[in-house]
């Protein structure tokens, strides 16, 4: 029998409260989701860069009806919690921002994210009272729902140029004060950093792996006092990269060695039948 919403839920807040840190990855399409909900993964966060490349848009380019979509369809594909990573909540207003909050609950899963990078290059990052506005619309929201749901409130200064980690710090705590359930600083890259991080609040931290240059593991990252791992968009650009060596193969060599690397049909086919955990 599936589980309902707030079993789900329930699920999602044990594996925060539970020693160590466990790893969420993040599929980027309904098969993907399958896949890793085969292995064993408990729960599952979509990314929404990787959900753009399979629109042919660049990240940040996803309106909030797609979003939308996308959330229900990884929800529908697997039988485990799925959070969501909805960027900014598509509006720079905290409230029209916070109104991507019940359009999220609606569509099955048990969580999402607010973050303070503004899509805009010229000021990347919103100032500092209106993200904690931003944050404080979004827990309001929550508050108002028919269902729990678990909020997670990012600071992007480290992937926006802006490798500050006393603001970064501040701008946790003021999530945390604002009453954000987890909180997320993207991009650190050193165990220093993470310790810092995990140390100045009192809410589960994210840290997110499978960016290039950092070779941290599971039990590294625990020990620094992380809870949650994600993956970002490393496994769709992992898969993108496989494709493009065999195009590249295809046109340059007029081979098709990559088959041997292929999933077996009825492998990928056997992964596709069920929901999974």
């Amino acid at each position: 029998m599936s589980k309902t919403q707030i079993e789900k839920v329930k699920a999602f807040r044990a594996l925060h409260a539970r020693p160590g840190a466990f790893v969420i990855p993040n599929p980027w399409d309904a098969g993907s989701a399958r896949l890793l909900a085969s292995l064993g993964f408990e729960a599952l966060a979509t990314t929404s860069a990787g959900h753009a490349f399979t629109l042919g848009k660049k990240d940040g380019d996803v309106t909030r009806d797609e979003a939308m979509t996308h959330a229900r369809l990884m929800v529908d594909a697997v039988d485990l919690p799925v959070a969501a990573d909805l960027e900014r909540c598509f509006a720079d207003d905290p409230e029209e921002a916070a109104k991507a909050i019940p359009l999220a609950a609606a569509t099955g899963l048990v969580g999402g994210s607010i973050e303070d990078a503004s899509g805009d290059p010229a000021r990347p990052i919103y100032d500092f009272s209106l993200a904690v506005e931003r944050v404080a619309a979004a827990v309001e929201a929550v508050r108002r729902l028919p269902v729990p749901y678990v909020l997670t409130a990012r600071a992007e200064n480290f992937l926006h140029g802006r490798p500050d980690l006393d603001d970064t710090i501040k701008r946790l705590q003021a999530f945390e004060k604002a009453g954000a359930e987890v909180l997320f600083a993207p991009g650190l890259r050193t165990l220093e950093q993470i310790r810092a991080v995990c140390g100045s609040v009192s809410r589960p931290v994210n840290v997110v792996m499978g960016l290039a240059g950092i070779d941290l593991s599971v039990q590294q990252l625990a020990e620094a006092g992380a809870k949650r791992i994600s993956l970002g968009s490393s496994l769709a650009r992992l898969a993108l990269a496989a494709t493009l060596r065999a195009g590249r193969e295809i046109r340059e060599q007029g081979s098709f060695g990559f088959a041997k690397d292929a999933l077996p049909s009825a492998e990928a086919n056997g992964l596709m039948r069920g929901k999974g955990a």
